[in-house]
């Protein structure tokens, strides 16, 4: 036993090695991909500030593609460590952050904070100055609705109602949405619709000093439940034998996942299916349920997803660009068909 553990944890290490790589090859293609082509030497000439990469370059890179690329990391790891926590906690292979109602909560309170008081503020509602309180009330939105699916869950053990009912808050958030829509003026709606479609690219310097640490904060809160984590794929009640406090394991768990999926919603509009899929291709390459694994490896694949999906989406060579909610729902909608046709029944993860 002791020989096939160490076997397993061998191929979890080389697997985990070898996306790491696969992250640093898919970051350096996406700084090198684009409407303009830019040679490898020039690019790490504008990062590390040699010289040999004229002014236009060194502004490309580093205003433009290098907090896009780290923007694409950020988002991949946070709604994949959001989508594994949700679908650990309801056992439910078809939770996540998008069917549940987290980043239609989030998506609510950008709806609010941009149309709801477009007559109070300035057009500029996404600079740097409005990054702290657009990201602090897509939290709340988030968390709002996480209590609610919470609630709902603690009544009603049946996954598949679980699952009608996050649509349903989906449906009556994005109701009150179409409500602010009406009554919004031209300009604030016409920026309301594009954050809609989901981009990395409009994420700026100032909005990366939002992101990145709150991204951090809820991760750190996902290995620090660890155990929890593990212990809830048996159920509550295994997890109360190991006196595990049910509640505020929740609620921090809920806390983190409310932070990734909340900060990325806000700046970088409503992303789907990544979170779903991504624990999915996770279990499948590593073959364990062990969430000391799992944590790293969605990580690793959620930021290797997001870097390709933003590669494609540049369509390199063009002068246009797709929206990344197009791409990801490409990716991701084929993996969770898979899961349903394989699995056949949603009993538990």
């Amino acid at each position: 036993m002791n020989k096939k553990n160490r076997r397993h944890n061998s191929r979890a290490f080389l697997w985990l090695l070898f996306l790491g790589v696969l992250v640093v090859v898919f970051f350096i293609l996406d700084l090198l991909l684009g409407s303009v082509m830019i040679p490898v030497s020039k690019v790490f000439s504008a990062i590390f500030g040699s010289p040999g990469a004229s002014d236009t370059t060194v502004t490309i890179i580093n205003e433009f593609r290098f907090p896009k690329a780290l923007t694409a990391i950020l988002t991949g790891a946070a709604l994949s460590v959001s989508g594994l926590q949700m679908q650990t906690v309801f056992r439910n292979p078809l939770a996540g952050p998008y069917v549940l109602g987290i980043s239609a909560g989030a998506s609510l309170g950008v709806a609010l904070f941009v149309m709801g008081f477009s007559s109070f503020v300035a057009i500029g509602i996404f600079s740097a100055a409005g990054a702290w309180p657009l990201a602090i009330i897509a939290w709340l939105g988030a968390f709002i609705v996480m209590l609610l699916v919470l609630y709902v869950s603690s009544k009603v053990n049946d996954i598949m109602t679980i699952l009608i009912l996050g649509i349903l808050f989906t449906a009556a958030t994005g109701a009150i949405v179409s409500i602010l829509q009406y009554f919004s003026n031209e300009s604030m709606l016409k920026a309301f619709i594009i954050w809609t479609m989901g981009s990395l690219g409009s994420v700026t310097k100032s909005q990366l000093t939002v992101l990145t640490p709150a991204v951090m904060l809820g991760i750190l809160l996902a290995f620090l439940k660890l155990k929890d984590l593990n212990a809830f794929l048996l159920g509550e009640n295994y997890a109360r034998s190991l006196g595990i406090n049910i509640i505020r394991s929740r609620l921090i768990i809920f806390l983190s996942t409310s932070l990734l999926a909340g900060t990325i919603t806000a700046f970088c509009g409503p992303i789907g299916f990544i979170g779903i899929a991504v624990p999915h291709i996770a279990r499948v390459i590593f073959r364990t349920a062990n969430h000391s694994v799992l944590l790293p490896a969605v990580i690793l694949l959620g930021s290797i997803l997001m870097l390709f999906s933003d590669i494609v989406s540049q369509l390199p060579g063009m002068q246009t660009t797709l929206p990344i909610n197009s791409v990801t729902a490409l990716i991701g909608i084929p993996v969770i068909v898979w899961m349903i046709v394989k699995n056949k029944r949603f009993s538990s993860v």
